[in-house]
């Protein structure tokens, strides 16, 4: 009796299955439609193959595991030679292989080896990839993303990007810890901020000193710290010191040329909140060799080329945390009773789900615009003068406002959940702490609205290129007609005042995110964002706004 008490006591019913073996794009008719819109359509097949492999148990099951079993330093081998090299469980390198494998890192570029152009949506697919990868294991992708963004700063000096190119855009992973001519492919990082100096890196105290004579490509000696060096396994790095015409940027190999290995030393890996599959550390190198990139006293100049990307795929991975929480969080309401209803069916619960919608699919409608942006645009922004303007002002607008809005959206998604989200056996409790990464890393939302001001001040026909389009759309929406004339009246005051560039980028974002609504969603998802957004009755917290939306429908759309 006591046997089959216990089993009956135990029976499980009233749980969502598990939420595994899907297909992240497939199931996406937000992301599936804003590729189509923004060009990337030709590249179906291979997103459908990417999406159904995230999507796999397998997949999520490495994520896990490579979060589970921490990167580990190894400073020293047995015989007490200095080592500095990092153990990843097999699961992380899994990880990396499929990233890699699918060139998450080099879609966009690999034109440039043939002299061609670029096909037609490369970089919007590649941004889908980087989309969907996120919402299984976000932390690789940090590898992935410096490795995609360093092409353009590599341009600066030509005999240097010959010498990587060949080796970057390549769809391989080469974990090995060996010399760059004895792999088959290499990874990139970068290393800028110091203890203290932070984002004020023009305060850096690492100094550069010429082997032999100064100059572009030239050999120099680095001595210095670096206080947050994200992926420091990577085979080569850029990285920022003071030579004698200020600061400057060099290509930093692990090894030498000889064989020997570089003098960087990594002191110890971060203990972050979240992204912990990443290892992240200080560093520090004494008489370590460096070849100059780009001209002396111009590093900032050099390296931001490097950012820009990188804050791209901020973005893209906060809208993809955003995706995944919601879908999880419509995943677990659509099997669980409460009150004898699904708690799909509660009114409350169907109004939070819906406010989720509309900001999940605007956020990411916006990202997969601005990755349209740079798939028109040359590695340094040349091309159409609406897409260059779009591309410079939208970066760090887009940034801001997803990667901020994106930690309440999971947030929410997780007490969707209830106490299943807050344990850290599925996804929910990594994604929380994860969210907040994208919005301090790459330039945080201060620095991000200063990069907006920076462009109202010196470039303010860029803004006013991006304003024209906006206006376009808004003929139609009353409520977005009125916050662009808001905007506009705003732009020429807040220049002399920074204190309230947040609210004006802020507003910026939404505007650029409803437009996008506007011209490529179905009516009850634009009518629904500018409702709540834009309307009398919006309101900051999710489900809290006042008036009438397509609730049923907007669920609908966008079940997993």
């Amino acid at each position: 009796m006591t046997d089959v008490s216990i089993t009956a006591n135990h029976d499980v019913f009233n749980q969502s299955p598990a939420f595994e073996d899907y297909n992240l794009y497939a199931s996406d008719i937000a992301l599936r439609q804003a590729i189509a819109n923004n060009g990337g359509d030709s590249h179906e097949q291979v997103l459908q193959e990417l999406g159904s492999e995230l999507g796999s148990a397998e997949a999520l099951e490495q994520g896990h595991l490579a979060n589970e079993h921490l990167p580990k330093l190894k400073t020293h081998d047995t015989k007490g030679h200095r080592l500095d090299k990092i153990e990843f469980h097999p699961a992380y390198h899994a990880c990396m292989a499929r990233s890699f494998g699918h060139k998450l890192h080099s879609a966009s570029w690999e034109h440039l080896l043939e002299g061609g152009k670029r096909p037609k949506g490369a970089t919007v697919a590649r941004a889908a990839g980087i989309f969907m990868t996120c919402q299984v294991e976000a932390g690789h992708v940090c590898p992935v993303t410096m490795t995609h963004a360093v092409v353009p700063a590599l341009m600066f000096t030509p005999e240097l990007a010959d010498q990587y190119l060949p080796k970057i855009l390549v769809g391989d992973y080469d974990q090995a810890f060996v010399p760059v001519p004895d792999k088959r492919a290499v990874i990139f990082g970068m290393g800028m901020t110091e203890k203290q100096g932070g984002t004020d890196v023009r305060a850096n105290s690492s100094v550069a000193k010429p082997v032999r004579k100064p100059g572009p490509g030239a050999e120099y000696i680095l001595t210095g710290h670096k206080w947050f060096v994200s992926a420091p396994m990577c085979d080569v790095f850029l990285m920022l010191a003071q030579a004698e015409k200020g600061l400057s940027c060099f290509v930093v190999p692990r090894f030498l040329p000889d064989g020997t290995m570089n003098d960087i030393r990594i002191q110890r890996l971060k203990d972050k909140l979240g992204n912990r599959s990443n290892a992240s550390s200080e560093i520090e190198f004494n008489s370590a060799h460096g070849w100059l990139l780009g001209e002396e006293g111009r590093g900032v100049r050099t390296i931001i080329e490097m950012t820009t990307y990188t804050r791209v795929d901020c973005a893209l991975g906060s809208a993809g945390l955003m995706r995944m929480g919601l879908a999880q969080a419509l995943h677990h309401v659509s099997h669980r009773s409460v009150f004898q209803k699904k708690l799909i069916d509660q009114p409350m619960m169907s109004r939070v789900l819906a406010d989720l919608a509309l900001e999940s699919e605007a956020a990411t409608a916006l990202v997969m615009r601005l990755a349209r942006s740079y798939d028109q645009t040359d590695a340094n922004g040349a091309g159409p003068e609406h897409e260059t303007a779009y591309r410079r002002l939208m970066t760090a607008a887009a940034k801001f406002w997803v990667c901020k809005r994106g930690v309440g959206a999971v947030y929410e998604a997780m007490e969707c959940l209830g106490g299943n989200g807050y344990v850290e056996d599925g996804l929910m409790a990594r994604h929380y702490r994860e969210a907040p990464l994208n919005a301090i890393w790459e330039g945080s939302g201060n620095v991000m609205c200063l990069d907006v001001l920076r462009v109202l001040e010196k470039t303010p026909g860029m803004f006013e290129t991006v304003l024209s389009e906006l206006e376009g759309v808004a003929s139609s929406a009353p409520a977005l007609k009125r916050a662009i004339d808001w905007l506009k009246q705003q732009a020429g005051q807040i220049v002399g005042d920074e204190r309230r560039a947040r609210g004006f980028v802020e507003m910026l974002a939404r505007i650029a995110a409803a437009a996008e609504l506007i011209r490529n969603a179905p009516n009850h998802v634009s009518d629904g964002f500018l409702q709540i957004r834009f309307g009398d009755g919006c309101a900051e917290l999710f489900g809290a706004f006042d008036g009438e939306i397509d609730e049923r429908a907007l669920i609908k759309r966008s079940m997993p």
